[in-house]
């Protein structure tokens, strides 16, 4: 099967299974932003890597008009992301986003401006990021992790945790109140995260 063929395979599989409003699979070729701005980044991102970086932004940047998704070309994507809704959507250049991942509208996988190099998120492979949640910098997010709407999340989240609030702070281990595990990984986090900005 060739790698055309894997990414749409993929995206309406993803699409089917986590859209509950999907009808079939025309209505989602004709109907989903997500799906049309997933299409158009790997032309974008192909352009970006071949060192054709205005036409791959320009390119970019008509997608972004039409979906009102933001990618930016040098973002790595995965074939498997799901992307509902998606408007007001960023993602910025040096974001990595593994298969499996849900993102919702609003969503910022931006970078707080400070870093140089790797200066956006990873998203391991499940996690899920609700509306309008901000990941800033170069962190990670863990697999299956899940990203409360709103949260602000500024330190990495380990994988299995549902994180929510401003900062996101955990509140769920494997999807249970564990206090006394959210709360060494709460130490964790916060140690982590003051050794990095020292």
């Amino acid at each position: 099967m060739t790698r055309q063929k894997d990414f749409w395979k993929l995206a309406i599989a993803a699409i089917q299974e986590n859209d509950p409003a999907s009808r079939g699979v025309l209505e989602i070729l004709l109907t989903s932003p997500g799906l049309k701005a997933l299409q158009a980044h790997r032309v974008s991102h192909f352009l970006w890597q071949h060192h054709l970086k205005l036409l791959a932004r320009m390119h970019a940047q008509l997608w972004r008009f039409f979906t009102q998704i933001e990618i930016h070309p040098g973002a790595e994507i995965a074939y498997g992301v799901f992307i509902d809704h998606g408007a007001g959507l960023v993602i910025g250049e040096t974001a990595v986003i593994e298969k499996g991942v849900k993102l919702y509208h609003g969503v910022t996988l931006g970078g707080t401006g400070h870093e140089k190099g790797k200066r956006h998120p990873t998203i391991h492979e499940n996690a899920l990021i609700s509306t309008h949640a901000q990941v800033l910098g170069p962190i990670e997010v863990g697999a299956n992790a899940k990203v409360g709407a709103g949260a602000v999340v500024i330190s990495s989240v380990p994988p299995d945790v549902t994180v929510v609030g401003v900062p996101a702070r955990v509140v769920r281990v494997h999807g249970k109140k564990d206090i006394t595990e959210i709360m060494t990984l709460e130490e964790r986090r916060e140690a982590s995260y003051h050794s990095a900005h020292l």
